[in-house]
């Protein structure tokens, strides 16, 4: 018997075959990771979305339009919601003020009840003057929340307002501190008479 010492073996069609099929897969995975990575880095928080959102305050008396959101984090409509209002804010953050109110932070009481707010997520349009313009409640699609923000941009009435078709969390604000409460230490009781 002699071997073939140097010269390279037969590899059978049915070999080679076999391993352009493990390469073929081994890419296909690799893409779907690498695609699945990148989608997945790219979800929005509203925790996120709170923190650069501009303070009330500022939104206020900056001279800009604003969209003021009454979201929480257990909003299941909020959430789905967080992608497009993040794209929204990329698109309008020159020309418009985008506030985040978490309606479970007892700070907001007082404009959860100026506003009504009853469901979430609610958002309010406010002209240049900080002024409310229109509301809408519930999920809206990033379309029509477009066209108002155009509109309020433009001064024009918005085209969907009042709307509430969306999906809407239910939400009741707490009961406002009674003023004749002793553990207010005011020192004086209001009361009505």
């Amino acid at each position: 018997m002699t071997e073939n010492v140097g010269q390279p073996a037969q590899v059978s069609v049915g070999a080679k075959v076999r391993n352009l099929l493990i390469v073929l897969v081994a890419v296909a995975l690799s893409v779907a990771l690498f695609l699945g990575l990148k989608t997945q880095g790219n979800t929005v928080s509203l925790a996120t979305l709170d923190e650069q959102s501009t303070p009330l305050e500022v939104a206020l008396s900056n001279g800009k339009p604003t969209l003021m959101e009454f979201y929480a984090n257990w909003c299941s409509s909020c959430q789905a919601m967080a992608p497009d209002i993040a794209q929204l804010e990329k698109d309008y953050d020159k020309s418009v003020n985008f506030v985040m109110l978490n309606v479970d932070n007892t700070k907001w009481l007082p404009e959860i009840l100026k506003y009504r707010v009853d469901g979430i997520p609610h958002f309010v349009f406010m002209g240049k003057d900080g002024n409310a313009i229109a509301q809408t409640v519930g999920k809206q699609p990033r379309t029509i929340m477009s066209s108002n923000l155009d509109a309020l941009i433009a001064e024009s009435p918005l085209p969907y307002a009042q709307s509430n078709r969306g999906q809407v969390s239910k939400f009741s604000a707490p009961a406002a501190p009674n003023s004749d409460d002793p553990r207010l230490h005011s020192g004086q009781s209001r009361s009505a008479g």
